[in-house]
C-alpha cells in the first residue's frame, strides 16, 4: 500500500503520527510509591544531573516526604513504567515560625526536555506544598542553568542570593525563593 492509502486512525492506533513518524509515549505523573521508584529515581538523577547524591540523601526525602516526591513516567508497549522525570521536595518548620517548602531535585530525561514535563512537576510540587501549609518555597539552581532559572522565574521565584562555589564542580548557585 502506498502512503496515504490508510485512514489516519490506523496510524494513531499503531503509535505513528501522520507521515509515519513514531509517537512519543504518554507521560503520566504520580507520587513516590515504592522501593522500585527509588532505583528509577537514582538512575535518572545519576544519568542527567551534574551533582552526585548518596543513597542517604534520596532516602531522607522519599521516606520523610513521599507525598512531595513526584515522578513523570512513560509506559512501554508491555505496560512497564520508565521514569523520565522527577521532582523531590520536602516541607518543614522554618525557624520555628512557618512552614517552608524546599525543592531538592528537578530532573527530566534529556530526550524529553522542552515538552512541559518539568513545568508540570513544579506545578504539582507547588500545589502540594501549598496544601501542606507552606508560606514559602526555596531551592538552589546553578547560575549557568538558564533553562531552570527561566522555568522557576515563570512561577514567580526570585533570586534571593548567590552561593559561591556551592556545587562540587565549583559552580555557583542562586538561592531562589517563592513567597506564597
Amino acid at each position: 500500500l502506498g502512503r496515504g492509502c490508510l485512514p489516519d486512525g490506523w496510524r494513531a492506533r499503531r503509535g505513528l503520527r501522520p507521515g509515519g513518524r513514531p509517537m512519543e509515549p504518554a507521560v503520566t505523573y504520580r507520587t513516590f510509591e515504592a522501593e522500585g521508584d527509588l532505583d528509577a529515581l537514582m538512575d535518572l538523577v545519576d544519568k542527567e544531573l551534574s551533582e552526585p547524591y548518596s543513597i542517604f540523601t534520596y532516602r531522607y526525602f522519599v521516606c520523610g516526604w513521599p507525598q512531595l516526591c513526584f515522578l513523570a513516567v512513560e509506559r512501554d508497549d508491555g505496560g512497564k513504567e520508565h521514569c523520565v522525570g522527577a521532582l523531590v521536595c520536602k516541607a518543614d518548620l522554618h525557624k520555628q515560625q512557618h512552614m517552608r517548602g524546599y525543592v531538592a531535585m528537578l530532573v527530566v530525561e534529556r530526550r524529553l526536555r522542552k515538552r512541559g514535563i518539568a513545568k508540570e512537576l513544579v506545578n504539582l510540587g507547588i500545589q502540594r506544598m501549598v496544601e501542606e501549609g507552606c508560606r514559602e518555597i526555596v531551592l538552589e539552581a546553578e547560575v549557568t542553568n538558564q533553562a531552570a532559572l527561566n522555568l522557576y522565574s515563570k512561577f514567580g521565584f526570585i533570586r534571593d542570593k548567590r552561593l559561591h562555589r556551592y556545587y562540587l564542580t565549583g559552580t555557583d548557585a542562586y538561592r531562589l525563593k517563592l513567597s506564597l
